[in-house]
């Protein structure tokens, strides 16, 4: 027994500083750093139009859903007690997330929408109705999560027939397809750069014109 005791003595670490040397701290992987992380920038796919006000760099938040606009105000909070001053405040849009149906989508979304936006949508007639407005300013208090919805919205057969039935009533013409709108632009191209080219060799003098 004499021998275990002094055997088992022998293995524990001779001082507390030994003891705490050989605790390993690296098996926690979890940051503890008090900065928020900074948020990201939507970016629209290649297959989508550029939005044409671009994204909301000073509200990144508005990126995420229709706020119609709103941003963080800010103000002073004026006491009328005793100490009479002013402190520097904010407001925060009233954001909620709520369920909208889109009838062109055939089913419900889940957007973070504010007041003000959702008052509009229902003023409109749906969320298909404020998307597809083609006014100026539609367009720009929508920003570049609702002109991303816009674009799968127009994509869909019930809305590509809805637009084939207004160009006949207006008697315009069909669109081309996008081979037949490549090929033109290909087309277009090319005679532009024969069209300098022959200026090109017009313009150049020949051996009999030079100047010696």
């Amino acid at each position: 027994m004499a021998g275990l005791q002094t055997r088992s003595t022998m293995s524990l670490p001779f001082s507390l500083s030994a003891a705490f040397r050989n605790l390993s701290l690296t098996t926690s992987k979890r940051s503890f750093s008090t900065t928020l992380a900074a948020q990201k920038t939507k970016q629209l796919p290649d297959y989508i139009p550029p939005y044409p006000y671009g994204p909301n760099y000073v509200f990144k938040q508005s990126n995420s859903g229709l706020y119609g606009g709103a941003m963080i105000q800010f103000g002073n909070k004026i006491s009328q007690g005793r100490n009479e001053g002013k402190t520097r405040r904010f407001w925060k849009p009233n954001v909620r997330r709520k369920k909208l149906y889109s009838e062109a989508l055939e089913k419900d979304l889940f957007i973070k929408v504010t007041r003000k936006a959702l008052r509009t949508i229902r003023k409109a007639g749906g969320l298909d109705n404020y998307l597809l407005s083609d006014r100026p300013g539609r367009i720009r208090e929508m920003g570049i999560f609702g002109w991303e919805l816009r674009w799968q919205i127009m994509q869909t057969p019930k809305i590509q027939e809805r637009f084939r039935e207004e160009r006949k009533k207006l008697g315009m013409p069909e669109p081309p397809t996008f081979e037949e709108w490549v090929k033109q632009k290909e087309d277009e191209i090319k005679a532009q750069v024969e069209a300098e080219t022959n200026i090109k060799e017009i313009t150049k003098p020949t051996y009999n014109e030079k100047q010696y």
